[in-house]
């Protein structure tokens, strides 16, 4: 019998999910696929009960979701606990739901494979203080990176994810532009610059340091302004794509117990987006 995977969310109609493991589901001979499925905040209780009931094998959950799923699934796993957000639901055999969190390791693999670990025990630096980038700090200090600051127009929120993080510290943005060569990893969690439809950067990038890994997790377009400027100072840098195939193959993994081919979807998804695929 063909399995069937999903991801709901509101809306859904933008994702690249279905035809990225679609791909992975031919390539690794499953008789499976995997569609998208628009789900209004007030029909997610349902939906979830109809998935189920229907014998989907396992979702994604996206925007506005992530956190509200909590209260009808079985079981979370430490990582999506700490983030209060799942973006992966397991049917386990016996029926349970369990949910997962994989936005923040995705990260951490799509950085390690382009850099290796040449950002580890290094000071980095999140600029938001959003669900992205409390998955992301919280996956980078899980995985050996730090120090970490957060720097944020409202300060108070970028302190609020110091107090989740050891050793975490919070700077204005006026701070954080002062001293940008001091750290070897900057990532960029912001809406800034996402579509073209919000321009600019998020802050300065005039200090940035010859060699520093500089990540911007928007994808469309390719290559945002700040990465543009950072890439002009000597930086290294990575786009959203990583991450988002990255997350998606976690996902994946977590399902079939297969790691699917990501630098091949990399190539594609980047292919889909109008550009070519160096992400260094």
């Amino acid at each position: 019998m063909k399995k069937w995977y999903a991801v709901i969310g509101d809306p859904i109609s933008q994702s690249m999910s279905p035809s990225m493991h679609d791909e992975w589901f031919e390539n690794n001979e499953l008789q499976a696929t995997y569609i998208p499925v628009h789900v209004k905040e007030e029909n997610l209780e349902d939906a979830v009960l109809s998935l189920k009931t229907l014998g989907c094998s396992g979702w994604n959950v996206t925007v506005p979701h992530k956190s509200s799923i909590i209260q009808y699934l079985d079981e979370i796993d430490s990582f999506a606990q700490q983030m209060n957000a799942v973006n992966t639901v397991e049917v386990l055999p016996n029926g349970l739901l369990r949910g997962s969190n994989t936005d923040g390791p995705g990260f951490v693999r799509s950085l390690e494979e382009l850099y290796e670990v040449r950002c580890k025990e290094s000071k980095v630096l999140i600029i938001g203080a959003g669900g992205a980038a409390r998955g992301i700090g919280y996956a980078l200090h899980k995985a050996g990176y730090g120090p970490i600051t957060f720097t944020n127009r409202t300060l108070d929120k970028a302190r609020q994810l110091c107090t989740e993080i050891p050793e975490a510290k919070a700077l204005t943005i006026a701070e954080a532009e002062q001293s940008l060569s001091t750290y070897r990893l900057i990532i960029q969690t912001t809406s800034v610059g996402m579509n073209f439809a919000q321009k600019g950067m998020p802050l300065n990038p005039e200090n940035i340091a010859d060699g520093t890994v500089v990540a911007d997790i928007i994808y469309n377009p390719l290559k945002t302004e700040f990465l543009i400027e950072a890439e002009k100072r000597g930086a290294f840098i990575l786009n959203g794509t990583g991450m988002f195939v990255h997350q998606g193959a976690l996902a994946f993994e977590k399902w079939t117990g297969i790691r699917p081919n990501t630098e091949e979807m990399n190539e594609k998804i980047t292919d889909t987006l109008g550009g070519t695929y160096v992400n260094r």
